[in-house]
């Protein structure tokens, strides 16, 4: 039971990724094929985002009540139905629509799997366990990234999102039939831990730090291809793979700084995650000198950059906000966590569109180094609340 819950909720969230990324694969195409400009695009993003946004925090109470299962088999089907109908759009109209509506089925994911999961790991092992486990959303954007540039190149930007769309509502039926779920604790226990966890200093301190990071992380995930090909001079299927590069990096860090939390710093989630920001800041800077040295600089500087932001992007939204949440309220605390970063990557489509045509990408890559150092600064209330307790999270 315990290997059937990590590898379907491992596989289900990586396959909500098929139903996320293809978008800002395609970005370049929809411009092309509808009239879309730069503004546009990041509007449309800005409107998938705030419905994600939104979406966490309703999702995740609603996972400490009804259960993961239906959740995320739910949500996975609405969203491939939703990505399905935007490949199959005839106007730019029906595209925004879509893929503004998918961000709301697309909440259902990260509350519903990080619960499902949280009942079979263990807090001696959680850093670990849960590092390993983070690796979903860094493999499911890696192999979304290459389907969708795969589909693109070879039968156009439609197949990009119509093929992936098949995959997801498999998955969710799946969800639905075969994940194992635990009884939820008593109403009155659930009640008692959302009050607690929402007056919770350390909550909002994890929050804030992933408000910053994600910011970050969908500015990279949306644009990255679209910057390699329009202002690095990349092929437009070749800025798709060679995009790939941030999730690669970011799969070894979500591993290493989940266990380094465990073994090295005791449970201590915040410092692992302050020092992974520095380090962030910077890579950031290390790949704005050697984004145009050529594909293999790049990629290297890119991958250096994924393995930083992943790393505490994993370990503030993944082990630290089980720590918070414990048995009773595990998907409010994902979800609130969440829907926190998500705000600040619902700044992101607008930022990254705005600045990077009015003062250019470098001068966007250094705003993120100073989010970067911003994200360690949040972080300072629960390293000192941690180093107060002095011992491992035991929730």
């Amino acid at each position: 039971m315990r290997a059937r819950a990590f590898v379907l909720t491992w596989i289900a969230y990586a396959s909500y990724y098929l139903c996320r990324k293809n978008f800002s694969i395609t970005k370049s195409a929809l411009e092309d094929e509808f009239g879309l400009d730069r503004r546009a695009l990041g509007l449309i993003d800005t409107g998938y985002l705030a419905t994600y946004a939104a979406g966490q925090f309703v999702m995740g109470l609603l996972g400490d009540r009804v259960g993961p299962r239906r959740m995320v088999g739910v949500g996975m089907i609405v969203s491939a139905l939703l990505i399905a109908a935007t490949g199959s759009a005839s106007g730019a109209l029906a595209v925004a629509v879509c893929v503004t509506m998918n961000g709301l089925a697309q909440s259902t994911g990260w509350p519903g799997t990080v619960r499902a999961i949280e009942p079979w790991v263990e807090p001696g092992r959680r850093g670990r366990l849960m590092g390993m486990w983070s690796t979903c959303f860094q493999v499911g954007g890696l192999v979304a990234g290459a389907v969708a540039s795969y589909l693109l190149k070879h039968h156009g930007w439609r197949s990009a999102f119509l093929v992936p769309a098949a995959w997801v509502a498999l998955v969710g039926g799946l969800v639905l039939l075969a994940l194992p779920e635990h009884a939820l604790p008593p109403a009155d226990e659930r009640r008692a831990a959302r009050k607690k966890l929402l007056a919770s200093g350390s909550l909002w301190a994890l929050g804030g730090a992933y408000f910053c990071l994600k910011l970050v992380r969908y500015s990279l995930l949306f644009w990255l291809p679209y910057y390699l090909e329009r202002s690095l001079g990349y092929a437009r299927g070749d800025a798709g793979y060679q995009s790939l590069s941030f999730e690669i990096g970011g799969i070894a860090g979500a591993v290493a700084v989940g266990a380094v939390s465990d073994r090295w710093f005791g449970g201590r989630r915040g410092l692992a995650g302050m020092l992974g920001c520095l380090g962030l800041a910077a890579a950031l800077l290390l790949y704005i000198a050697v984004a145009r040295a050529g594909p293999a600089a790049n990629f290297a500087g890119m991958a250096l950059v994924g393995f930083f932001l992943f790393g505490p992007d994993a370990l503030i939204s993944g082990a630290a906000a089980q720590d918070a949440g414990g048995r009773a309220g595990t998907s409010t605390a994902a979800g609130w966590i969440n829907g926190m970063g998500s705000i600040g990557a619902v700044l992101q489509g607008v930022l990254t569109a705005e600045v990077s045509r009015r003062l250019g990408w470098d001068a966007l890559f250094v705003i993120f180094v100073g989010l970067a150092l911003c994200a360690a600064l949040a972080l300072v209330p629960r390293v000192l609340a941690e180093r107060a307790a002095g011992r491992r999270p035991t929730s």
